[in-house]
C-alpha cells in the first residue's frame, strides 16, 4: 500500500545558502529563490509545512532588468490614509533601496498566506558583498 509523506516541523534539516547577484536577472534570481525558501528542490517537499531553507543575497544593486521589465514603470502602495496612494518607479526603486526591490519581488512568488509570510522571513537581502551570517556557514549557491 502506497502511503502519501508528509514533512514534519521537526524532521526538516535546514541549510544556508548565499547567492551572489551581480549581474543577474531579476525574475529569473528571484524565482529561483523563492523556489529554495519554498523547499520546493527538496524530495521531502510538503505543500502546508515550511520546508525550505535560508537564503542570503549579496551586491543587490548589481542586478539588471532584463527582456520585457521597464525601469519606468510605476510600483503602487497605499499608506491606508485617505488620498494615501503613493508609486515610485522600478528603476528609481532599484536605484535607491534594491534591498526592497528584490524582497518585494520574491514575495510575489511566494503563497500569499501566513505560509509566505513565515517563509519570507528566511530571506535576507544585503547591499555590497558582506553579510553578518558567517556563523551559519552558508554554502555558495550558483544561479
Amino acid at each position: 500500500m502506497q502511503r502519501t509523506f508528509t514533512a514534519k516541523p521537526n524532521e526538516i534539516e535546514r541549510k544556508w545558502y548565499v547567492v551572489d547577484a551581480s549581474g543577474k536577472s531579476v525574475g529569473r534570481l528571484a524565482s529561483q529563490v523563492a523556489k529554495i525558501l519554498r523547499g520546493k528542490n527538496k524530495p521531502i517537499f510538503t505543500p502546508h509545512v515550511d520546508t525550505g531553507d535560508h537564503v542570503i543575497i549579496i551586491n543587490a544593486e548589481k542586478v539588471v532588468m532584463t527582456g520585457r521589465n521597464k525601469p519606468d514603470e510605476q510600483i503602487y502602495h497605499h499608506t491606508m490614509y485617505p488620498g494615501g496612494i503613493r508609486s515610485i518607479s522600478r528603476g528609481t526603486m532599484l536605484e535607491k533601496s534594491p534591498d526592497k526591490f528584490i524582497t518585494r519581488i520574491v514575495k510575489g512568488m511566494l503563497p500569499h498566506n501566513t505560509l509566505g509570510a513565515h517563509t519570507l522571513k528566511k530571506l535576507k537581502v544585503y547591499i555590497g558583498a558582506e553579510h553578518p551570517h558567517e556563523a551559519q556557514m552558508p554554502e555558495a549557491l550558483e544561479i
